[in-house]
């Protein structure tokens, strides 16, 4: 049974609600963009909108392999981080797009499935307390954070490229 077809309740549909939200707004932010309007740099920064797409596609893969199984699944794949940011070689808007569809679709799974207090140890890192450990619910509160954070990044390009407007 997938997650469209069972209702979920309580905690659970509040989570995938939030960031089905937050994933409409990116989405939204992208609609009826070419592949060279997507992979426009019109800001200062190196980022543009397909860009943004692939790098939440990927941050939240990771964050999925981290809920189902720690660090060291969450690092099984290595990561091009600079690549992230922009569209290159066969990259399509469409094609990113499909990409972030089906993992958004995983990501709902273990929304669906997984012990929400299930935690693991999070990787060495910087940016992390040293010995920190993240549940699940913490993962998927981050993912929603950093998938809002990218979707207002994503509106002040798309209104630098052509005046539209996602979110006002």
């Amino acid at each position: 049974m997938t997650t469209s077809e069972r209702a979920l309740t309580g905690e659970r549909a509040d989570l995938a609600q939030a960031v089905s939200l937050h994933r409409g707004f990116l989405r939204h932010t992208v609609r009826g963009l070419t592949d060279a309007q997507a992979a426009t740099r019109s800001t200062v920064s190196e980022l543009c909108l397909g860009g943004l797409i692939k790098h939440v596609t990927v941050v939240e893969q990771r964050w999925a392999r981290f809920m189902v199984g720690g660090a060291e699944a969450m690092q099984s794949e290595p990561v091009d981080w600079a690549d992230l940011f922009r569209m290159s070689g066969d990259d399509t808007l469409a094609g990113l797009l499909d990409r972030y569809a089906e993992t958004s679709a995983h990501t709902d799974e273990l929304i669906a499935t997984l012990d929400l207090d299930a935690s693991h140890p999070l990787p060495e890192a910087p940016w992390f307390a040293p010995g920190a450990r993240w549940s699940v619910r913490r993962v998927l509160l981050h993912i929603i954070a950093e998938t809002a954070q990218h979707a207002g990044h994503a509106d002040i390009i798309r209104e630098s490229i052509d005046g539209a407007k996602t979110m006002g």
